[in-house]
């Protein structure tokens, strides 16, 4: 009888995910062969068919759903445990995986580079997403968030910083066009904003409301994007305030009266509450992120 591993497991769960062999092969990053090797043991092994084979791929039997439904709670389980082990040693070493939003990836970097100096065994792995990675799964350690605290059951989540957003158009579309200086102006202007999901941002549903579609001249789903477009002189659209200190052409709109800044959240789950490596990178991060 061939010995089972997590590997085969996991393999066979990908297969199921994938469709075909070469497909998984693909997403693991292993030969074919090795996954045609896995398959056949596991099913060996467990003396059930999890795939029907034929030329468009691998379709599932009934264990194969099963596999399907059932693979994802053993892996958030497995991660959890293997965090919670790795967590056990004092010296802080192994991965640490970071999530935040693709706006704020790179403000983290002067932080994270002095606590990897800091910390040489430490290797760390970004996970820029403007989604929601879910804590609970183990996929990832930490979570930067930006808006209101959030408040999902399980999870602890500390306070790192405002964000102040404003208005700015470049002193280029200022001379050529002038600034609004009430709301009923908004429309005599071209702007430059966030598109898709980003629309309901509270800032930026204020100005939608005072404007038209044709008055978006530029729009991204990449804040960065936008950034750039408002500091090139297209039209006025949000930045940081911090970010405008880089550049001095950068002119703010005074009629535009925002909500208090955004708050910066260091967001984990509970069961990391004791980690080392999670309480060094707060204290590093409040440190130096956003100074």
């Amino acid at each position: 009888m061939p010995q089972v591993s997590w590997d085969d497991y996991r393999i066979a769960y990908q297969v199921a995910l994938d469709g075909s062999l070469s497909k998984a092969a693909i997403s693991l990053n292993i030969n074919h062969s090795t996954v045609l090797r896995h398959i056949n043991r596991l099913e060996e092994h467990l003396k059930v068919t999890l795939f029907i084979r034929h030329q468009r791929g691998y379709q599932l039997t009934d264990a194969g759903f099963v596999l399907l439904n059932k693979m994802p709670t053993f892996e958030s389980n497995f991660a959890q445990l293997h965090n919670l082990l790795n967590e056990c040693e004092h010296e802080i070493r192994g991965k640490l995986r970071i999530t935040t939003v693709l706006t704020y990836s790179t403000e983290l970097n002067p932080a994270l580079k002095a606590f990897i100096e800091a910390h040489p065994h430490l290797r760390i792995e970004i996970i820029a997403t403007d989604e929601i990675v879910p804590l609970k799964s183990g996929s990832v350690h930490v979570s930067i968030r930006i808006g209101k605290k959030p408040s999902e059951p399980d999870i602890i989540a500390k306070h790192l910083a405002d964000i102040e957003i404003g208005y700015y158009a470049a002193q280029t579309y200022i001379d050529k066009h002038g600034t609004p200086s009430q709301p009923d102006e908004f429309q005599n202007h071209a702007w430059v904003l966030p598109s898709g999901g980003k629309r309901a941002i509270p800032f930026v549903d204020y100005i939608n409301q005072h404007i038209k579609e044709d008055n978006i001249i530029y729009q991204s789903n990449h804040f960065p994007d936008v950034h750039q477009a408002v500091i090139d002189g297209f039209g006025i659209g949000p930045l940081d305030k911090k970010q405008t200190i880089l550049h001095p052409h950068l002119q703010p709109i005074q009629s535009i009266n925002l909500a208090p800044a955004e708050s910066v959240w260091f967001v984990y789950h509970r069961d990391l509450k004791h980690s080392h490596r999670v309480k060094l990178l707060y204290q590093f991060l409040q440190s130096h992120l956003f100074t």
